[in-house]
């Protein structure tokens, strides 16, 4: 019995990366609970465990697949990257509201993005949303577009501003989190949308070396991605 609630805690001891998400999600609910009762004492920081070990076993999450490895440099690189532009766009913004005359154009433009991983893909539109001016209305995961409401679109110059800085932090993310040379589809990687994935049922539960699952995948975007973006500027 023990040990069935210790394998529903931490499935699978013999996986580093596993262990140490569930002890980080531990850690991190014990400081959730003492922030909450406002003092540190081993009380707290004993009954904060407790807690936390009952949500973990009661109320797990679902698996979040993590397909790549992270790059602190291009890490560091992309927050310094997206400090400059939540300043920029704050100032332009800013600018919009308080200076005389009608109100900027706004429209919902589409941009391509090649990032493979859902979990990627998702830190990349919160990051937009945390942009003033920009906010991810719609994403289609199959063709990997992005429906952006963007505030101002009343020039050339800012829709081709838009695009690079969404080109730009692109770029970051996949040198931060999804290197080609390095991403490793999830065995329950596509899933949901084997169409856009293309990893067939019986080759997503393989031992063996990942890369050669995800070589279709990575053949199809490079031969679409060329007319995609093509028909983006169209």
């Amino acid at each position: 019995m023990a040990r069935r609630l210790v394998n529903r805690i931490l499935p699978d001891l013999s996986d580093g990366r596993t262990v140490a998400v569930k002890i980080g999600q531990l850690l991190w609910l014990d400081a959730v609970w003492v922030m909450l009762w406002g003092s540190i004492t081993p009380g707290n920081i004993a009954g904060g465990l407790l807690v936390g070990l009952a949500i973990l076993l009661l109320l797990p999450l679902p698996p979040v697949p993590v397909e790549g490895r992270v790059h602190l440099f291009s890490l560091l690189k992309l927050m310094v990257v997206f400090f400059v532009e939540l300043l920029r766009s704050s100032l332009e913004v800013a600018w919009l509201a308080i200076r005389p005359g009608p109100p900027p154009m706004s429209a919902v433009l589409r941009a391509k993005v090649v990032i493979k991983s859902d979990l990627v893909l998702t830190l990349l539109v919160d990051m937009m949303n945390l942009i003033p001016g920009t906010m991810v209305l719609d994403i289609d995961t199959k063709r990997r577009l992005l429906y952006v409401h963007v505030v101002d679109v009343s020039s050339e110059r800012a829709v081709r501003q838009f695009y690079r800085s969404t080109a730009r932090l692109e770029r970051l993310f996949v040198s931060a989190f999804e290197r080609e040379n390095e991403w490793h589809p999830s065995p329950m990687h596509g899933v949901d949308d084997d169409e856009y994935h293309h990893v067939a049922g019986a080759d997503r539960h393989e031992v063996g070396d990942a890369r050669s699952v995800a070589a279709p995948e990575i053949a199809y975007r490079r031969t679409r991605s060329g007319g995609d973006r093509k028909e983006d500027r169209s």
